[in-house]
């Protein structure tokens, strides 16, 4: 698909609303079909998405989300933990950050439809993403 990058550039802009080591609230902004391919992680079964950060995170840390979509006012909240981390300098160019898994609830199950209705037939792209 020719809106979808072949090299994913950042996936999305992420803003901390908190003090740096405080966790807070991340801010999501995709604006754009093919950076939001670039961050979602279907591989988890309840979906999740990639946060560039150079901030450190540990396995199975709570991250609070606050997602906006390509075409889509509303904002979306989403409280998971981190279950992939990019570190610094890693391979192939990949984006440092962490890949949040979405919670098996109602509500976030909802985002993931969502994400995956936009993303429609591209979500089986061979295209490389933020995480894999």
């Amino acid at each position: 698909m020719s809106d979808i990058p072949a090299k994913p550039q950042a996936a999305a802009l992420a803003q901390a609303a908190s003090a740096p080591g405080r966790g807070g609230v991340i801010q999501l902004v995709f604006k754009e079909k093919g950076a939001l391919y670039a961050a979602y992680i279907s591989l988890f079964s309840d979906g999740g998405l990639f946060v560039p950060s150079t901030r450190e995170y540990r396995l199975g840390e709570d991250v609070f989300l606050l997602v906006s979509l390509p075409d889509d006012v509303a904002r979306y909240p989403v409280a998971g933990k981190v279950a992939w981390i990019t570190p610094p300098n890693a391979a192939g160019g990949r984006t440092q950050g962490v890949g949040v898994r979405f919670p098996n609830d109602e509500k976030t199950r909802q985002v993931k439809l969502k994400i995956e209705e936009i993303l429609g037939t591209s979500i089986s792209s061979s295209k490389p993403t933020q995480t894999l």
